[in-house]
């Protein structure tokens, strides 16, 4: 019985080294042909991640070998960890799965979140469809108008998640800029959240860029139905002339750095990333099919019709900064999970 069941465990063996052995030696552009690529989105349909999720999945084929199809599917739960989670220990690792996740996951593990382990930099990063520019609004009806409002005065605000950004961002506007934040947890995304607003459940948004509200909301600055209190960009929000940098807000060194850190997740505003360990050859086709997406004539008069910003961020680009956001010196971490209570 010994010799059979070591017969059956070699020829297990045998037939799973052949397959993998058949996997390698099929080209990138054969693996294409016969397997369209699943897109994940870690928040639901009708929010800005979604949008431009499905905006890339009508163009990524074109610019891959095999000319795949792009399925997007949503995969809502734990603000993002769900996914991420899922990407990590479950999805194939062979090119065929890819996905966007906020934008803010990559540095938790930098600051101690562990609930959900992983490495941000084992991930095959692919890029970002955007650097970002956020804003902190408060609903036309709503006695807060001003900055200086908001550091008197509470203003109601939605949460989407523990660790997603519309709950951290404002919760470190509170103690760094002395802003009365008040957040409201619960709600499935910012954009669910946005309709609830319109109907006077919420009074303003901590924490939403500004590339969602000028996509998915033009009448909103357009009609003057926001009051938009300030921003994170280094520069004016287009069409919003005189609104504060929060950069500027925040006056003591260590929470100046502290406040980087955490806007740091702007530059890789919309990131993609496929599992950790997908092969080499299939990786670079999904890196230079996404690079060659963002430029393509076709793609950008998609976005511009949409209405949605697009600005290519490369691999590398999204790395470096994860990888300078870990090297923080220990100080500003330190304030950071201070900051977020952790």
């Amino acid at each position: 019985m010994k010799v059979i069941s070591h017969l059956v465990r070699f020829s297990v063996a045998a037939v799973l080294t052949a397959s993998a052995f058949a996997a390698h030696a099929q080209s990138v552009e054969e693996f294409y042909k016969k397997k369209p690529i699943t897109l994940l989105v870690y928040s639901g349909a009708g929010s800005s991640y979604d949008f431009y999720a499905r905006l890339l999945s009508r163009h990524l084929g074109a610019h891959m070998p095999g000319k795949p199809n792009i399925i997007v599917q949503n995969m809502v739960g734990a603000g993002g960890y769900k996914l991420v989670d899922y990407l990590n220990r479950i999805a194939p690792r062979d090119g065929s799965v890819i996905a966007t996740v906020t934008r803010g996951l990559p540095f938790d593990p930098m600051l101690g979140k562990t609930e959900i382990p992983f490495e941000p930099l084992e991930f095959t990063w692919l890029g970002s469809m955007n650097r970002e520019i956020a804003v902190a609004l408060s609903w036309n009806t709503s006695k807060i108008k001003t900055f200086a409002d908001l550091q008197k005065s509470e203003l109601i605000v939605p949460g989407t998640g523990v660790g997603a950004d519309s709950e951290i961002i404002p919760r470190a506007y509170n103690v760094l800029a002395g802003t009365k934040f008040k957040i409201i947890a619960g709600y499935r995304d910012t954009a669910e959240a946005a309709l609830q607003m319109e109907t006077g459940e919420l009074a303003g948004i901590g924490y939403w860029s500004w590339s969602a509200i000028a996509g998915g909301h033009p009448d909103w600055p357009r009609d003057k139905k926001i009051n938009v209190l300030f921003h994170t960009g280094l520069e004016e929000v287009p069409g919003v002339a005189g609104v504060p940098r929060i950069r500027d807000l925040v006056t003591d060194p260590t929470d100046k750095k502290a406040l980087e850190f955490l806007l740091a997740r702007e530059i890789i505003g919309r990131p993609y990333l496929a599992p950790p360990g997908v092969p080499a050859d299939r990786a670079k086709a999904l890196r230079d099919g996404f690079n060659a997406t963002m430029k393509s004539k076709d793609f950008i008069a998609d976005a511009q019709r949409s209405n949605i910003e697009v600005h290519l961020v490369t691999a590398k680009e999204v790395e470096d900064v994860i990888r300078e956001a870990a090297q923080s010196p220990q100080p500003v971490i330190d304030r950071v999970k201070e900051i977020l209570g952790r």
